[in-house]
């Protein structure tokens, strides 16, 4: 790979980025099929798009920002295809508790979903000050940014 300019670059294999391009696919379709309405097509597209987030998630596991961006969209895509389906189902408006509806359960994995990016900026990135190796022109140098995580 050749790099160009001084700046650090962040480099993962291609595979990946193939996988991430294609999950990206799945997930216009998805909510774009939620949008025009089209309800098999668009419960039909919550399991690929869900699975591939989930590897995409346990391929990067080891890079902190990775895995918590990841994990993040991937609870984003349990909530939001949740709600699709109680629109889907006609059952969004049921009240469950006072005035929260069916719908607004989705709040529950939103939130959790932003506690994984608020915990890697509002505490990760301020107590790690390692950095992650990245391919520069010079060679394998250290960026500002994530830390390589041992897992189990």
């Amino acid at each position: 790979m050749k790099i160009r300019g001084t700046e650090p670059h962040y480099a993962i294999p291609l595979r990946y980025r193939k996988m991430e391009n294609l999950h990206i696919v799945f997930w216009l379709f998805k909510d774009l099929a939620w949008c025009l309405e089209w309800e098999i097509i668009g419960m039909t597209m919550i399991a690929p798009t869900f699975i591939i987030s989930l590897v995409i998630l346990w391929r990067t596991r080891r890079i902190v920002a990775e895995l918590c961006h990841n994990a993040a969209i991937s609870i984003w895509i349990a909530a939001n295809s949740y709600w699709m389906c109680t629109e889907f189902f006609g059952i969004d408006e049921v009240i469950v508790y006072k005035e929260w509806t069916m719908k607004h359960l989705a709040v529950i994995p939103f939130v959790i979903g932003l506690l994984f990016v608020g915990y890697y900026y509002l505490y990760y990135q301020w107590v790690h000050r390692r950095h992650s190796p990245v391919l520069t022109e010079t060679g394998i140098e250290e960026a500002d940014g994530d830390t390589m995580v041992p897992v189990g």
